[in-house]
């Protein structure tokens, strides 16, 4: 019975240290946050955010919630396993006042910092060919 609980419990200590030296997924950005400039009134601009999964395990978003309703996100669906590529495209149309201005876009995922926040920003200028 003795033996039976020792190598139990080695097997379970294995077990740990095994699952210790894995890293969890974890966002490389090329950058996080993004200056548009001046952009025209009610036209829409667009920008990738591209990313690297740096982890060893598969990196996969659940959710890109802008925290402006003139933003839309569109994200790499599939799961991103470790050393490659995925995106994260939001694209902004302003409308109202020439204003300048700052959005949020919260990443939700598995990885290892599982709220990501990328930023938008830039300013409205009336379109000058109206």
């Amino acid at each position: 019975m003795k033996k039976l609980f020792l190598l139990f419990t080695v097997v379970i200590g294995l077990g740990f240290a095994a699952n210790a030296q894995t890293k969890p997924a974890e966002f490389k950005f090329e950058a996080e946050t993004h200056d548009f400039g001046k952009i025209a009134l009610d036209k829409p601009v667009s920008y990738t955010f591209n990313f690297t999964n740096e982890g060893d395990t598969p990196l996969i978003i659940t959710k890109v919630e802008p925290t402006c309703g003139c933003t839309v996100g569109e994200y790499t669906q599939t799961p991103v396993k470790k050393g490659e590529k995925g995106f994260i495209k939001v694209t902004v149309k302003k409308s109202g006042s020439p204003l300048p201005f700052n959005t949020a876009v919260t990443v939700t995922s598995n990885a290892r910092t599982a709220t990501k926040v990328l930023y938008l920003k830039g300013e409205t200028v009336a379109d000058a060919s109206k």
